[in-house]
């Protein structure tokens, strides 16, 4: 039997998703398992953190736990195995890291009290030009 050259073998690298695809898998499992308020941020220019931001809300703990279970479980069968989980323990903020994509997933009171979409949505760049001219003076 012939193996076709899409088969990998065991000692052959997976290879790599471009952050727009890991973004968009993020995102479709978030939305078909009825998430919240799902936003996207582009970070690039930004920070060197991530190309991306994901922000979703689930409506309860158990909501929060089951929603980032279905995003690693699909990233991992798309062959992406490079993810750090934390908060997972309480559910009220669970952080997926993915490298080039960061997932926060909130409970709605949570979501608001930190607001990380207003922090991570305004334009370092605006808010530089707001600056401009305007001295500073250090005691």
């Amino acid at each position: 039997m012939h193996a076709s050259s899409e088969t990998h073998s065991v000692t052959d690298p997976v290879p790599a998703m471009s952050a727009e695809d890991l973004l968009k898998s993020v995102i479709a499992s978030l939305d078909d398992n009825k998430a919240e308020d799902i936003t996207s941020i582009d970070l690039a220019g930004k920070t060197g953190i991530a190309d991306f931001m994901v922000i979703a809300s689930g409506r309860s703990q158990r909501q929060v736990a089951a929603l980032t279970d279905y995003v690693v479980k699909g990233l991992k069968a798309l062959g992406h195995k490079d993810m750090i989980v934390q908060g997972l323990e309480q559910a009220d903020w669970v952080l997926i890291d993915v490298g080039d994509v960061i997932v926060h997933i909130f409970r709605p009171e949570v979501r608001s009290f930190y607001n990380l979409d207003k922090m991570w949505a305004t334009d370092i760049e605006e808010n530089a030009d707001d600056n401009e001219g305007e001295e500073r003076v250090l005691n």
